[in-house]
């Protein structure tokens, strides 16, 4: 795999607290990569790293094979970046921060937001201060795509959004990894990210749990439940147990990378029935792989 972006160890703290740790991370050309996670797990540094916003204290982030502190200028041109929170001159209309952020980019750049707006169904002639929070966030997004980025890092997108403006902004976004682009965005709004992404990590306070296709993590996270006579099964050897519960005759357990044999094993157990296997949707994994990560002493 040749990644879009490649992240090898990246660091950074805040005040001796550490708010990234040792991240590594690659994202391959056309994925729609979702970074996931509580607030505060280092999704908003991790990106602004990425954008050339913040140095890294240690480490190193590519993207499109550059450094992106040292050729964060170079990158801007092929970088689109939506933060959480985007502020832009209210008094303006929409052609007008439009024309206003064509200034600091190249050729074509108002044209391809004309366009972009059209597609939006946003207004060129409201002022941004009068428009919804959905339609703020478009114009957002408008300005990213005027660049014709290769990349989009979004950051928390749909923050704020109503459920119907939500579903339809990720929309967009399995659309614009269709024209070849590739999306990197954050949320804390796991199961709804699930419709678009291709991929996954999740974080939790500056550390990598885990990450994958959502292909790979669906095989890798599974829900294995059944019923008992007798002495209740151990599920060790089964796999990495990260959570383990169940009433009367029914045992439940959350596993990490299961052994196949040993699943095998336990459905012919004497006194086993109704063995039933499932995969875990993104938002149970992230609660099961937090779970145990604060077990941990």
């Amino acid at each position: 795999m040749d990644p879009v972006i490649d992240v090898q160890d990246l660091s950074k703290s805040f005040g001796g607290r550490p708010a990234v740790e040792r991240l590594r991370l690659q994202v391959p050309r056309g994925a729609v990569y979702a970074l996931l996670g509580d607030n505060g797990a280092g999704k908003t540094t991790t990106l602004r790293m990425l954008t050339g916003l913040l140095p890294p204290d240690s480490g190193r982030a590519l993207v499109l094979g550059r450094d992106c502190w040292r050729h964060a200028v170079a990158l801007r041109h092929q970088v689109g970046y939506v933060p959480e929170r985007p502020r832009f001159y209210d008094w303006m209309t929409v052609a007008e921060v439009g024309w206003f952020a064509a200034g600091f980019h190249r050729p074509g750049y108002l044209e391809r937001f004309g366009e972009v707006v059209g597609r939006f169904e946003l207004d060129p002639g409201k002022r941004l201060q009068h428009l919804s929070k959905g339609q703020y966030a478009k114009v957002g997004l408008a300005l990213a795509l005027a660049s014709d980025p290769e990349v989009l890092l979004l950051d928390e997108p749909t923050s704020g959004l109503d459920l119907l403006v939500r579903r339809e902004f990720l929309d967009h976004m399995a659309t614009l990894a269709e024209e070849g682009r590739t999306i990197l965005l954050s949320s804390h709004q796991i199961a709804e990210v699930e419709r678009v992404a291709s991929h996954a990590a999740f974080l939790s306070h500056g550390r990598l749990l885990l990450a994958g296709t959502l292909a790979e993590l669906r095989q890798r996270l599974v829900r294995l439940s059944l019923r008992y006579q007798g002495t209740p099964p151990e599920p060790d050897g089964l796999g990495t147990v990260l959570e383990r519960n169940g009433t009367g005759p029914f045992w439940q357990a959350t596993l990490l990378d299961p052994d196949r044999s040993a699943v095998a094993a336990l459905r012919a157990a004497a006194g086993v029935s109704d063995v039933e296997e499932a995969p875990l949707g993104l938002e149970e994994a992230y609660c099961a792989l937090l779970a145990r990560k604060e077990q941990r002493p």
